[in-house]
């Protein structure tokens, strides 16, 4: 099924290449943000706030110990919550520093941060459907049993149940579930969010902080 929208813009329709994508081109984009940034200040702290507790969320996960499943998820989904609050906002925020670094990385590289990124919205999503937290995941096959959070690895899942989805979302759905297989199953969970974290950091790295902005009114 292709996905056709309005640009929220221009109303041109088109074809998006990211799920929550709003305009047909970088130039609507920058219209809409030039009419609509009321509280530039207040959301770029309130992203740098994001991106300094996810920091913290993922450094913290390996000194984690002496966790069973239900307890080493809860580390986990946070630092989950956390990555795909950063991803989410720089996408919307920041796309053209977020799509330039993308097309920095070779090909292979690219296509393992897009995919790791998508398979973490998909652990995301899941976790408010009822499913068993622990369930994502299982002791890696080294030091299994030490309860350490670095020695998770995400378990193989079965495709989820999308019946209240619209078509459209079923098909997002199903593309984050094919990622998290691809890229996650089976992998250890710190490694996961390695890959993710230091590229949204690289991308965060390159944002103008509200001192800059308002240094340059």
């Amino acid at each position: 099924m292709i996905d056709v929208r309005d640009c929220e813009q221009c109303g041109a329709r088109f074809t998006p290449r990211r799920e929550h994508a709003r305009f047909c081109s970088a130039r609507c984009r920058v219209a809409w943000n030039r009419a609509d940034r009321s509280q530039p200040a207040a959301d770029e702290s309130a992203l740098a706030w994001a991106i300094a507790a996810m920091s913290d969320a993922v450094a913290r996960l390996p000194r984690v110990a002496g966790l069973d499943r239900p307890r080493a998820f809860a580390v986990v989904s946070e630092a989950v919550w956390w990555v795909t609050i950063v991803d989410a906002n720089l996408v919307r925020y920041h796309p053209d520093l977020y799509d330039c670094e993308l097309a920095s990385r070779p090909e292979v590289e690219r296509l393992l941060i897009e995919e790791t990124l998508a398979g973490l919205r998909f652990v995301r999503n899941q976790v408010g459907n009822e499913i068993d937290r622990g369930y994502f995941i299982q002791p890696g096959s080294v030091a299994a049993g030490s309860g350490r959070a670095q020695d998770w690895a995400w378990t193989p899942l079965p495709e989820p149940s999308c019946e209240s989805l619209s078509p459209r979302g079923l098909a997002w759905e199903m593309e984050r579930y094919r990622a998290y297989e691809s890229r996650l199953a089976g992998r250890a969970v710190v490694a996961t969010f390695s890959c993710a974290s230091s590229f949204l950091n690289v991308v965060a790295a390159g944002m103008a902080t509200p001192a800059d902005v308002s240094n340059h009114d």
